[in-house]
């Protein structure tokens, strides 16, 4: 069942209960990264996160001991918003939900930010005010084009749970009658197709490394290849009743070595 490893030229390597949990890096993770350097294989740290920028999960990367790693191996929802904006709303005024690094971002990459907008773009906003919600709202009920960066309901922290950008899209869903007309993070098209442009790559040559069925591996149904690994949030019993299965399923990274 592993002999498509040796095959895949990009890997997009899950963060949280994949590479590190919490603070902590897991047992073998520094060595698998290692080892896919040596075998000259391209790899993405990536994330649904849209309220923090590639720049702070590479700070967060280097305080774990992988200081080879720069902001062309990790990949956000919210640079993939970024490719995908600049690619379908060419020139048009952005109203954005996010946080100010997010919006920084989006400003160094040539996206106009304005209230007076042709386009709402919601991501994981952890800034997000009452009038911000109310303004968003106002102009998705006029019918502009709306774009989330991804579809998570909750982000896991330390201590359980905080609301992610699925719960706010479920109040704009209330308030406007709309739902996204796009999004775009994992599992869903549109991050794969970046990563396959931005490589030049085909899909059948990706694999996504992760720990979540429902975002991680669910990314199998675009036509690359998954690996899940039992080190984070899934179980093997999970798999039972899962919509969504792996081609591969591994203790941790570690374990990939031997299967190559």
């Amino acid at each position: 069942m592993d002999a498509f490893l040796k095959e895949m030229e990009i890997w997009l390597l899950d963060m949280d209960g994949t590479i590190y949990l919490d603070d902590h890096l897991l047992d073998g993770a520094l060595d698998f990264v290692h080892f896919l350097r040596q075998k000259e294989k391209q790899f993405l740290f990536l994330t649904n996160n849209s309220s923090k920028s590639a720049a702070a999960y590479v700070q967060k990367l280097h305080a774990l001991g992988l200081d080879f790693v720069t902001k062309e191996n990790v990949y956000t929802s919210g640079q993939a918003t970024i490719r995908y904006v600049q690619q379908h709303f060419a020139d048009k005024k952005i109203f954005l939900m996010g946080t100010p690094e997010l919006e920084e971002e989006f400003v160094q990459s040539g996206v106009s930010i304005s209230d007076d907008a042709d386009v709402v773009v919601l991501a994981f906003d952890t800034t997000l005010t009452y009038k911000k919600l109310w303004k968003a709202c106002d102009r998705i009920r006029q019918g502009l084009p709306y774009v989330a960066t991804h579809p998570d309901l909750n982000c896991p922290i330390e201590d359980g749970f905080m609301p992610d950008i699925g719960s706010m899209i479920a109040f704009i869903q209330a308030s406007t009658n709309r739902e996204p007309d796009v999004i775009i993070g994992k599992p869903n098209f549109p991050i794969v197709q970046a990563i396959s442009e931005k490589f030049g790559q085909d899909l059948s040559r990706i694999v996504m490394v992760g720990d979540r069925l429902y975002t991680d591996i669910a990314m199998g149904k675009n036509g690359i290849h998954t690996v899940l690994v039992l080190s984070g949030e899934t179980k093997i019993e999970d798999l039972r009743t899962s919509t969504f299965q792996p081609d591969l399923v591994i203790g941790s990274v570690k374990e990939l070595i031997e299967a190559f």
